[in-house]
């Protein structure tokens, strides 16, 4: 019995029945009081449950569920198709007022959630047009700086003509470096961008890419080198230029923000028959770890001017993030201020089957 009375669940039709239970035993009662006829009782009983029964259920179905009818439909906000009609004709007319409020509930929360993305989404726009501006706006500025100098009688004088050609085709290059660098992360994003896969060494392509900025690390006295062990060579099957575009950013990285005399390893381990694991280490300025969540961020930057100061056009971990992510891998972070970061992410060892 209690479970006939529950309210939990309840349809509509038993929502008329069980209100025009109630309405009718009275008025049986009532009517057998009045005149001791189990007949007479019985037919009040009856005339009144299915009158009041009808009554009932014509209200629910032509005021409360038309209502409901078009909650639904405000909510998947479509032209209902003739399924749809049959489903509010035939179906939601059988469900309970809880199982509509727990539709109407997930909705919301999903709106919620929407809604949330949103502003995060927007948040995240107007930040990077903020920054895209200011990217572009500084080389600009200087390029436009130098050609007015040089035409308001600068280019007169040869050593500050030269200074300043130089100084504007040093920032044209980071102009162009910044579109490529656009270009490319879009291309990441979207999927356009394909990759080329092969089986590849991947301590040879460490080496050439430490040979490459051995220039750079000399200049900040920052040795360049393979962890000891870690020396037998792992071969992956990944794209290798893409690869190798990661090693650079991330070593250039550690370069930048590494200490005077430090040292910037990299290390390689196999963690099981199909992938290998790869990190970069240095042991420079690290980085806070309420901003690590972000670092990968476009043009994120923990410190603006420092980083500027550094140059680099604030994409070269972002574009590392979608290469390895690209790869079906993933890209990690460990670092702590004063003490130094670690890069690391993985890559598969054999062409998958």
């Amino acid at each position: 019995m209690n479970n006939m009375l529950s309210t939990k669940n309840i349809s509509p039709g038993q929502l008329a029945a069980y209100t025009s239970f109630f309405i009718a035993l009275p008025v049986a009662v009532g009517v057998f009081y009045l005149k001791p006829l189990w007949w007479a009782a019985l037919l009040a009983f009856g005339l009144t449950m299915g009158g009041s029964y009808l009554l009932i259920l014509y209200t629910l179905q032509r005021f409360i569920y038309r209502k409901i009818k078009l909650i639904y439909k405000f909510i998947y906000q479509t032209k209902a198709s003739r399924r749809e009609e049959f489903y509010y004709k035939t179906i939601l007319p059988q469900k309970s007022i809880d199982e509509v409020s727990e539709d109407v509930e997930k909705w919301a929360e999903q709106k919620k959630k929407e809604v949330e993305l949103l502003k995060a989404n927007e948040a995240f726009r107007k930040e990077f047009l903020q920054n895209l501006s200011h990217e572009f706006r500084t080389p600009i500025f200087a390029i436009q700086g130098y050609l007015e100098s040089l035409l308001d009688g600068g280019i007169q004088d040869d050593e500050v003509r030269i200074r300043f050609l130089k100084n504007a085709s040093r920032n044209t290059t980071r102009l162009v470096n910044l579109l490529n660098d656009l270009d490319s992360i879009t291309r990441l994003e979207s999927g356009e961008q394909i990759l080329v896969k092969e089986s590849f060494v991947v301590q040879d392509l460490i080496r050439e890419v430490f040979d490459s900025l051995s220039v750079l690390a000399a200049k900040k006295n920052i040795t360049l080198s393979i962890k000891k062990g870690c020396e037998a060579p792992i071969t992956v099957f990944a794209d290798k230029e893409k690869i190798r575009q990661v090693f650079i950013n991330l070593t250039d990285n550690a370069i930048k923000y590494g200490k005077s005399n430090g040292i910037v390893v990299a290390s390689t381990y196999t963690t099981d028959e199909q992938h290998a694991l790869i990190e970069v280490s240095d042991n420079g300025i690290g980085i806070r770890e309420e901003h690590i969540p972000r670092i990968s961020e476009r043009f994120f930057r923990t410190d603006a001017a420092r980083s500027r100061k550094e140059g680099g056009s604030g994409l070269g971990l972002a574009i590392c993030k979608h290469i390895i992510e690209a790869h079906g891998q993933n890209i990690h972070i460990r670092s702590k201020p004063d003490v130094g970061t670690t890069f690391g992410f993985t890559l598969l060892t054999r062409k998958e089957s």
